[in-house]
């Protein structure tokens, strides 16, 4: 299903708030470490498209950008390196640490 304009500007909207940045991220890590890969690359997406990131990341991470959307889609299934190499640099840009995942 395509996304709305609306959808598309609202998320782009809501990130432009450094903690609902890091909450998606949070939870896109949370979704994948509970096995639903579908639901943890939508998160992802919405996290790159929101921040326009996609290309930043790509670079980052030595991954192309068709690549990286391709992984990201709801059928992409990113290996398990690839994933940790897109989210670490995500985290990076946040600003996010091992030690802030961490829950006290």
């Amino acid at each position: 299903m395509a996304l709305t304009r609306e959808f598309k500007e609202t998320v782009m909207e809501m990130c432009k708030d450094p903690e609902y940045r890091k909450a998606l991220l949070a939870e896109a890590l949370e979704t994948y470490l509970e096995g639903d890969i579908p639901t943890g690359n939508a998160l992802m997406r919405d996290y790159l498209n929101g921040c326009q990131a996609f290309e930043d990341v790509a670079a980052e991470t030595g991954l192309a950008v068709p690549s990286l959307r391709r992984m990201l889609s709801p059928k992409g299934n990113p290996q398990l390196k690839n994933f940790f190499m897109i989210y670490s640099a995500c985290s990076h840009r946040e600003g996010i640490e091992a030690k802030d995942l961490v829950a006290v």
